[in-house]
């Protein structure tokens, strides 16, 4: 199965929202409030646009077989490059070749010395992180949620 990266912008926001609105999805995404309609949705990917531009790097929407199945990517977290990776429930099967082109990807030239996955608490898979190589590195506090921080050092 081939995985497109695409910008956000060419994803139907429909298919964003649906996303969003998934139960199983929006349990693992503690920073997610409120009605996720239009209006977030053009905020949510003028944002992440708004990363390229200031970064030259950012987040992609992920389509396998023509389908959009999520998105995520670097984002900026501080002094960190940290990777997000939020899925349809369909496609968390295919997180593991999703995230290791996006790790190639961020570890290309030029790259970071490591990277950064936070996990909320809810999620229970650290030791699937730990077979990526990422290490426990403390936690974090955004916008009053807790996040376990996990590091992956650039291949040399």
């Amino acid at each position: 199965m081939g995985i497109e990266f695409v910008r956000l912008p060419g994803i139907d926001p429909a298919d964003l929202i649906a996303l969003w609105d998934d139960p199983a999805v929006r349990k693992h995404l503690p920073l997610a409030s409120g009605r996720f309609d239009e209006a977030a949705c053009a905020g949510f990917v003028a944002a992440k646009e708004q990363i390229w531009a200031e970064h030259g790097y950012g987040p992609w929407a992920f389509v396998a077989d023509g389908e959009f199945v999520g998105w995520g990517g670097p984002q900026p977290e501080g002094d960190d490059v940290d990777i997000a990776l939020v899925l349809h429930k369909r496609a968390w099967g295919l997180g593991r070749a999703i995230y290791d082109e996006v790790a190639r990807r961020v570890f290309a030239d030029p790259a970071p010395d490591s990277v950064t996955v936070l996990l909320p608490p809810s999620r229970r898979q650290a030791h699937a992180l730990r077979r990526l190589g990422l290490t426990p590195d403390g936690d974090t506090t955004i916008d009053g949620h807790v996040f376990l921080r996990f590091r992956l050092r650039a291949p040399r």
